[in-house]
């Protein structure tokens, strides 16, 4: 597996704690900032990351600004996106098995490292499990595919 990962100014110190569970866990990474702590705009973060994902460069992304709402947002406007934003690990693992999310966000100002940390574990070991969900998300990607 293949991850992208980037953050906003809101997200620094918890981007650096999911960047060491990503090497804990031996998973590959592409890391796209940012680095500053001064204000940035998050669509300039969560829109190449997106972009990664539809693109099948990287498998999954995880986002991280403060409140996780902007990354999300801007992430799902990429085309064949399913990006979640979740601050509880059963959620993060719903997302997963029901709506095969390949973005995750979450926010810096919401939850701690340590939950951070449990709920990015969970959602990159949780597979998907189809069937009824599938036909779901294949609702979902035909609506996404006819858009004007």
């Amino acid at each position: 597996m293949k991850v992208a990962i980037a953050s906003d100014h809101g997200g620094i110190a918890l981007r650096e704690e999911i960047l060491s569970l990503l090497l804990e866990l031996n998973i590959d990474f592409v890391d796209l900032g940012c680095e500053c702590r001064t204000s940035v705009d998050y669509p300039d973060y969560a829109i190449p990351v997106a972009e990664k994902v539809a693109n099948q460069e990287v498998d999954r992304g995880i986002l991280i600004c403060g409140t996780g709402i902007g990354m999300s947002i801007a992430a799902n406007k990429v085309k064949g996106i399913r990006c979640a934003l979740v601050h509880d690990i059963f959620s993060a693992k719903a997302t997963r098995e029901h709506n095969d999310s390949n973005i995750l966000t979450m926010g810096e100002r919401v939850i701690g490292p340590g939950l951070a940390r449990e709920i990015a574990k969970v959602w990159l070991t949780t597979s998907f499990e189809g069937g009824r969900h599938e036909d779901r998300i294949n609702k979902v990607t035909t609506y996404e595919t006819n858009m004007v």
